[in-house]
């Protein structure tokens, strides 16, 4: 009789690579591993030698680099996203893509769980379990985190698993900080920075100089939009991956894209993150150069409403609901004129732009000038002003009246 099988979320990392084992000894799982390679670089090297010898079936490592930036981040970005003002959610534009390839490779494979190694406490859990059910309602969801059979409640406990089952994992028990990577961040959590006064230390750091480090000359870029999403730098069309890899090239280089948060995680707890997003930063800047003079200012006023809804879904795991599709159709409808070019300063931690144009631009010097114009009659102005004013007349008026009456009310 075939034994069941399970397709794992695997990383290499200590906490999969035990599961792994674990999946197999005490839950009589055939385990079929599963990485999603969304610009983790390096640290994909090794894996299929690794979990072969953990004991794994069949492992798949996904190149899925350009649909994450093509149908993820791009979406995202239309929307000028950023949860709480700052985070440019990079690990959470990246958790429905690896939760719904895992959902494929189960039916391709005949899977009746997926299984992932998210602890009980933070988003990523959520993240994948609603998109899990989502797109397959009937699937099995394995979390070891949160079964009472899972025995191995601490990093050190995993780390003995490790030695007595010969599993090849880093075994060490000093771990300054969890990280996290794709093409649009990297994230940093956990150790060292869970105290919120301790500062990150600058050897942390992987896609960015500091500021204090880039260049003295600032460097100028251009670059190129159509309906909102970007497609060339300096007259160069490229991918979507490839020009985010670029941009976090030049940010980089020049100290962009650093933030240090302490964020609002959607179970309830307060998280201290620090990220580096200097591609995204600077994609961030541009796009919204790129709007001010193609938008209407009603629709961008509306977007801008909408958008910390829309950044409060992504950030808790809502990718595959009705409500975030339904608002990213009202997006794309407000970016089909987001077209032309922004010229964008990087220079030592920010980036300015410097200039716009654009085929389809409502800005009209005629008319936005300070000199005579034969477009825009100034006397208009005095009427739109007195009738906007009017409710403010109004109050003030009723103030007033009543002014006196209550002047000459004597206390008894």
């Amino acid at each position: 009789m075939a034994k069941k099988k399970v397709v794992l979320l695997y990383s290499g990392g200590l906490d999969t690579s035990v599961m792994l084992k674990w999946l197999q000894d005490e839950l009589n799982y055939d385990v079929i591993c599963y990485c999603s390679d969304l610009g983790q670089a390096e640290e994909l090297d090794g894996l299929p030698e690794k979990a072969k010898k953990t004991g794994a079936k069949k492992i798949y490592i996904d190149d899925l680099r350009e649909e994450f930036v093509r149908d993820y981040v791009f979406p995202a970005f239309r929307a000028d996203v950023a949860y709480e003002g700052i985070y440019l959610l990079g690990t959470s534009l990246a958790r429905p893509l690896i939760a719904k390839r895992a959902v494929e490779i189960a039916r391709q494979e005949g899977a009746e769980a997926v299984a992932h190694g998210a602890t009980g406490k933070g988003n990523d859990q959520v993240r994948f379990e609603l998109t899990f059910w989502a797109l397959e309602p009937s699937i099995k969801v394995i979390a070891p985190w949160k079964m009472d059979e899972w025995r191995l409640r601490s990093r050190d406990k995993m780390i003995d698993y490790a030695k007595k089952h010969m599993i090849p994992v880093p075994v060490t028990k000093a771990k300054p900080y969890s990280m996290d990577r794709n093409l649009l961040h990297i994230s940093y959590e956990g150790g060292i920075l869970e105290d919120p006064w301790n500062a990150p230390s600058e050897d942390m750091f992987i896609l960015s100089c500091s500021p204090e480090k880039a260049p003295d000359k600032p460097t100028e870029i251009v670059i190129s939009f159509e309906k909102g999403n970007p497609t060339k730098i300096n007259g160069k069309a490229m991918s979507p991956a490839a020009l985010l890899a670029k941009l976090n090239e030049l940010g980089g280089a020049n100290g962009i894209g650093r933030v240090d948060i302490v964020e609002n995680r959607y179970v309830g707890m307060k998280s201290r993150g620090v990220y580096e997003t200097p591609g995204g930063t600077v994609l961030k800047v541009a796009h919204r150069g790129m709007e001010q003079i193609t938008m209407d200012r009603e629709v961008m006023h509306l977007r801008d409403e909408l958008m910390p809804r829309y950044a409060a879904l992504v950030y808790y795991g809502y990718w595959f609901a009705p409500e975030r599709e339904a608002l990213q159709k009202l997006i794309d409808e407000s970016q089909k004129d987001v077209t032309g070019e922004v010229r964008v300063k990087l220079y030592k931690g920010s980036a300015t732009v410097t200039g716009r144009r654009s085929p389809c631009s409502l800005y009209h010097p005629e008319v936005a000038t300070f000199d005579e114009d034969a477009v825009y009659d100034q006397k208009d102005a005095k009427g739109f002003i007195r009738l906007n004013a009017l409710r403010l007349r109004m109050r003030a008026i009723r103030d007033q009246q009543a002014a006196p009456a209550k002047k000459g009310t004597k206390k008894s």
